[in-house]
């Protein structure tokens, strides 16, 4: 009688996690968590009791194994795990070319988190990260990349960061307050009015990290200001966290004044997308020319990101990736 044969056994890695209470929300309404991991990391994940066993292919396991560790270490500390904190950590998998151990030091070092009196900010992307470290270490530092990178995110959250913990003693937000063409002059209402909108971003940014009623006792106090790019001339910015955002909008001159505004114990921080430049044509953008100018100056930082930092809806990056290829296209 010719024994019957025995199918080889399905790669497997149990993890057990003592807290049935955070297995729970570990693994997300309907199980969503798991489910997310399971398509973007390409393993099944089975739940029996306080153990997931997940199946695939060794890389594959070792990267679904090592979310899920650091997502539950998380909720161990007292810490939400978003679905955004999932795509942060799904995007250090073995591309990132960093190791396992590596890959989750990002999501538990408090050298990499910013702690605000709201929520903690994780960087969730390796540019992010690099980012983030340069915005403690250099005096003077770009983020350029598209929107939804967290260019801006990061760096009001930092700024919040360094203020409450005395390393500064004033936030300064700005933006050039004129796009598309529009003059504020043509616009209703006072200035506060007419530039208000121009400046929401950074309100939310700044409202995402501290309590309401603060910030507006920093902003009658002028620890925080927010103010258009052209209310910078003639002051000098000591002892502060000087963010200028949507930059690409800055013309040359104007790029000049703002960085020649830096003061005794100040850092300066300046985003912006080369691809969403509203000035008029023929008007050259002060983001472009500081990078020319600026390259391998002390002190200086230039940080980049790409469609595959988007930290918004997965659909958004590849829309950056889309209007990316055609314009190569039509540049070749």
């Amino acid at each position: 009688m010719t024994p019957s044969r025995r199918s080889a056994p399905v790669p497997e890695t149990v993890l057990e996690f003592p807290d049935n209470r955070l297995l729970i929300t570990l693994c997300g309404e309907y199980d969503r968590n798991l489910v997310k991991i399971e398509q973007e990391a390409g393993v099944n994940i089975r739940r029996r009791g306080n153990q997931l066993t997940v199946l695939g292919e060794p890389d594959a396991r070792e990267q679904a194994a090592g979310i899920l560790r650091a997502a539950y270490a998380r909720l161990e500390e007292g810490r939400d795990v978003s679905a955004g904190d999932l795509d942060g950590m799904l995007r250090l998998g073995p591309a990132s070319g960093t190791a396992p151990a590596d890959q989750m030091e990002m999501f538990s070092a408090e050298g990499f988190e910013l702690r605000t009196r709201k929520k903690p900010v994780a960087p969730r992307t390796a540019a992010q990260k690099a980012y983030v470290a340069s915005l403690f270490r250099s005096e003077l530092n770009f983020g350029i990349g598209p929107a939804g990178t967290g260019k801006t995110y990061l760096a009001v959250a930092a700024g919040v960061t360094m203020l409450i913990g005395g390393q500064v003693e004033r936030i300064i937000l700005s933006r050039p307050a004129v796009e598309a063409g529009e003059r504020l002059g043509f616009l209703p209402g006072d200035m506060k009015e007419k530039v208000d909108p121009y400046m929401q971003p950074l309100y939310d940014a700044l409202n995402d990290f501290l309590p309401s009623k603060q910030v507006e006792k920093l902003m009658i106090d002028k620890r925080i200001e927010i103010a258009p790019l052209a209310f910078m001339r003639g002051r000098t910015l000591s002892n502060a966290f000087v963010v200028l955002d949507e930059a690409q909008n800055a013309t040359t001159m104007q790029m000049k004044m703002f960085l020649t505004r830096l003061g005794e114990g100040s850092r300066m921080v300046i985003t912006g997308d080369r691809t969403q430049i509203d000035l008029p044509r023929g008007v050259q953008s002060g983001l472009r020319d500081a990078e020319r100018i600026l390259e391998g100056v002390k002190g200086v930082a230039f940080n980049y990101f790409t469609a595959s930092d988007v930290v918004r809806h997965p659909l958004v990056a590849r829309i950056i990736e889309a209007y990316e290829r055609d314009d190569e296209q039509h540049a070749g």
